[in-house]
């Protein structure tokens, strides 16, 4: 009796061990997610549609909290604050935190990018294939990148490199270098300020696609387009996690998550080419104005932003890359994709 009394005791202890466990493994898994996106974006929402995607999949056992629009990090901070735990998860460009993302930051060269659906390819394929330790401190969920960055001005119509001079122009990271390059003036301003800038004069235009002038409304306060196509060039995006967060998550729920990351890339690349034919129609609907270039006027503007692109393979080769195997890659990868 004793011994079975033994037994039986123990018996409850093992049977109470294996319910606090699984009620361990039941708990919800809460997370936030920080966007510089206004909620109204298309890439918002399809932020939003991803957190959404993520707690059914996991049946509420990975429940995600959107936070839009700056209200949780600036874009600037958007990266440190993953790292740093501020957020759990952020969508934003490499370009806001210039020389922290190298090898990323090739992506964003003035190669001729046609569309959103190309350079997500691209920018994915970059980070498959170099797998570079800028992004060691965080767990990358997936990478995006829009469509062909043009010029649009306000008031002064841009039809040749001599219309540069003298112009103030919005441009970040790579495009500020294009914009000098070019014969013009960059400006660094967020997205989020650009808007009130061109109203006030504080720049004269800037380097952006063609979905941002209904995306951000920049279409009523912009007069032309040019199309620089062949010196487009794209911004790239990251949505990455807080390494200790994804730590926790049961590797099962990981692997649902995988698989969502691996729909939700092309998703945003196909919204980008979207969001670009409805932004043409909104430019022209305002009135706007489409510039072709002539092929030798294109030409000129190749050769004006070459220098672009060998100052940054030096630098690369300076750090102890070979910047020439990179840009290369992203050539030969953009070509592929096109």
């Amino acid at each position: 009796m004793r011994k079975l009394s033994g037994f039986f005791w123990i018996f409850i202890m093992v049977c109470g061990l294996l319910v606090f466990c699984s009620s361990l493994y039941a708990k919800t898994v809460k997370l936030t997610y920080s966007n510089f996106f206004p909620p109204t974006h298309v890439q918002s929402k399809l932020a939003q549609s991803w957190c959404d995607e993520v707690e059914k999949r996991t049946n509420g056992k990975v429940v995600v909290e959107y936070y839009p629009g700056q209200t949780l990090t600036k874009g600037t901070q958007n990266y440190d604050g993953v790292v740093s735990g501020l957020s759990d998860i952020g969508m934003c460009l490499f370009a806001y935190t210039r020389g922290r993302f190298p090898v990323m930051e090739a992506v964003d060269l003035p190669l001729g990018y046609d569309s959103g659906i190309t350079a997500t390819k691209v920018v994915n394929a970059v980070y498959d294939k170099f797998n570079p330790k800028e992004l060691k401190d965080t767990r990358v969920m997936y990478l995006h990148a829009h469509g062909a960055g043009l010029l649009h001005t306000a008031d002064k119509a841009v039809r040749s490199l001599e219309d540069f001079k003298g112009m103030k122009l919005r441009g970040h990271g790579t495009s500020a270098q294009v914009i000098s390059a070019l014969g013009g003036t960059p400006v660094s301003l967020p997205m989020p300020e650009l808007y009130q800038s061109l109203q006030k004069g504080i720049v004269q235009g800037a380097l952006y696609p063609i979905e941002v002038n209904k995306g951000w409304r920049m279409g009523e306060v912009v007069d032309y387009l040019t199309l620089s196509t062949s010196i487009a060039y794209t911004s790239s995006f990251y949505v990455v996690m807080n390494k200790e967060k994804w730590a926790r998550i049961p590797d099962d729920l990981k692997s649902v998550i995988m698989e969502i990351n691996q729909e939700w890339a092309p998703k945003h690349g196909r919204a980008w080419n979207e969001s670009d034919r409805k932004g043409l129609a909104f430019f022209k609907s305002l009135g706007g104005e489409v510039i072709p270039l002539s092929d030798a006027e294109a030409a000129r503007w190749q050769t004006a932003i070459s220098p672009v692109i060998n100052a940054y393979i030096e630098k690369m080769n300076k750090k102890g890359f070979d910047g020439k195997e990179i840009v290369d890659f992203v050539k030969a990868s953009l070509k592929q994709y096109q």
